[in-house]
């Protein structure tokens, strides 16, 4: 099952989670991942959110801009990086307000999309920015994925709206058979245009980088986000999940 915060409260630190102590003889390089589980273990903590490369998955409604711009800098960054959208179908602008195009999660590639759109109208989708998203998004995966029908595999979850933040929340809550990992999900809301998607991804990555330099993400997860908050101009909402 998953133990959450409700949407919009911070984590409590944790009394149980603390630094693991240092004065133990030094261990060979092969041994220290072993070490730190063993040192998780003795003080309650689970071994995964000790010091070790994490990894991410960001999160919009339609895994086509936000996610897809944030997923990209992670990865040209480094990072371990998947990329999501939790919304129940994939929804563009079409020529019209009243007529968008809508595509179904698993059925479809970027380069399908790509295709019918041009063919429809060239100029438009190159007028409206969608020629040249699709063209990244081909760059870095073959086609959009939904959060509720992926294996969770990931550590962090970063999502780019309230909305899609609560749909991976209650994705998480509804999963059973989980061996009780702690996932931390974090909420940047992010209004879903190509400027603000160019402008939120490298604060996406900064908060990324500081997660994944932590040595215990849980106990010092407060003093991240007030870090992040003060030098990002953003104030993240956050939770942890455990599945």
């Amino acid at each position: 099952g998953v133990v959450t915060r409700p949407a919009g409260y911070s984590v409590a630190r944790s009394s149980r989670v603390r630094r693991a102590v240092s004065d133990e003889a030094p261990t060979p390089r092969l041994d220290a991942r072993a070490s730190l589980e063993r040192a998780a273990s003795n003080r309650g903590a689970h071994p995964s959110i000790m010091a070790e490369a994490k990894r991410f998955a960001m999160v919009c409604a339609a895994n086509m801009n936000r996610s897809m711009e944030a997923h990209k800098v992670a990865l040209n960054a480094g990072l371990d990086v998947k990329s999501y959208g939790a919304g129940n179908r994939v929804k563009l602008p079409g020529a019209s307000r009243d007529n968008p195009n809508v595509f179904e999660f698993g059925r479809v590639t970027y380069k399908d999309i790509y295709d019918k759109l041009m063919a429809e109208d060239e100029k438009l989708y190159t007028r409206n920015g969608l020629k040249d998203m699709l063209e990244r998004n081909m760059t870095i995966k073959p086609a959009p994925q939904r959060w509720q029908d992926s294996e969770v595999d990931v550590d962090v979850v970063v999502c780019f709206e309230e909305r899609v933040f609560d749909n991976v929340v209650s994705d998480l809550k509804g999963r059973v058979g989980g061996s009780g990992e702690p996932l931390l999900v974090i909420n940047l809301d992010v209004v879903d245009s190509h400027e603000e998607a160019l402008n939120a991804a490298p604060h996406a990555l900064k908060l990324c980088e500081m997660i994944d330099a932590s040595d215990d993400w849980e106990c010092e997860c407060d003093e991240i986000m007030d870090k992040f908050a003060a030098e990002a101009g953003r104030r993240p909402i956050y939770t942890v999940c455990f599945y």
